[in-house]
């Protein structure tokens, strides 16, 4: 499954303001409804969750979970994943089942 991302920050800036919120232990997922016929992904990790090697890590599995479970997700939403600061501690010790199982039990609902 190829992954249409958000790209530029009015896009962002879109989801964030018009959306749903759901709070994770590892991530805050943000979930709008677009007039597109399509799925969209945005993925953040802040400065506050590591190095920008811990930082590409995140946004990695964020990434993977998109392409694995994407087809569970609503059709026609845009999805901004964020990172939060726990990861900067956990980040080595985390594996991709930890963030799926994480990001499965909100993102069924």
């Amino acid at each position: 499954m190829s992954i249409k991302k958000i790209k530029n920050s009015k896009e962002f800036s879109l989801v964030y303001n018009n959306s749903k919120k759901i709070y994770t232990k590892y991530a805050i997922v943000f979930v709008r409804n677009n007039e597109h016929e399509e799925q969209r992904f945005g993925f953040v990790a802040s400065k506050k969750t590591g190095n920008a090697v811990q930082r590409n890590r995140i946004k990695r599995l964020f990434r993977e979970f998109v392409k694995e479970n994407g087809q569970n997700l609503k059709k026609n939403s845009d999805y901004v994943f964020v990172g939060k600061s726990i990861l900067k501690e956990n980040i080595k010790n985390i594996k991709y089942k930890d963030i799926e199982k994480d990001l499965l039990k909100v993102t069924r609902k």
